[in-house]
């Protein structure tokens, strides 16, 4: 893709949105900064493949406790519905802090938490959420 110039982009920004929307994405420079320019459904389309992996464990108390693989969420319920949903919430209120403080998050060791946070940004849906959570059970 060769990028066009950020100049043109803000002069003829109507027209780039729309092409952006109805064509295809574009990338632009500005400086010596390379950005993309896509519209929401395509980023939802890259993150595709991007579901959530928890382990289910079963406590001595009756209760059912999910922990997440991907970022460092833990839930515990009465049961795994109850449990599934508590972690669907934390990781939509987990992206929302994330996205926040972008800055700060997004360096060091949560950087690679960045295509699940926008997924579940993108999503802002906590049922689809809870259905890209893959749980494995007994597994310790």
């Amino acid at each position: 893709m060769k990028p066009i110039n950020a100049t043109q982009v803000r002069s003829d920004w109507s027209a780039v949105v729309d092409s952006v929307v109805r064509e295809k994405p574009i990338v632009f420079k500005r400086t010596r900064d390379l950005l993309f320019l896509s519209d929401i459904e395509l980023l939802n389309e890259l993150l595709s493949a991007y579901t959530y992996n928890a382990r289910v464990f079963a406590e001595d108390d009756g209760s059912v406790t999910i922990a997440l693989d991907e970022i460092d969420l833990v839930e515990n319920g009465a049961d795994e519905i109850e449990a599934l949903d508590k972690l669907s919430r934390a990781i939509l209120e987990y992206s929302e802090e994330y996205y926040d403080d972008y800055s700060y998050w997004s360096r060091g060791n949560r950087k690679a938490h960045r295509p699940y946070v926008f997924k579940a940004l993108i999503l802002n849906d906590l049922k689809k959420i809870g259905g890209l959570i893959k749980c494995r059970h007994g597994e310790t």
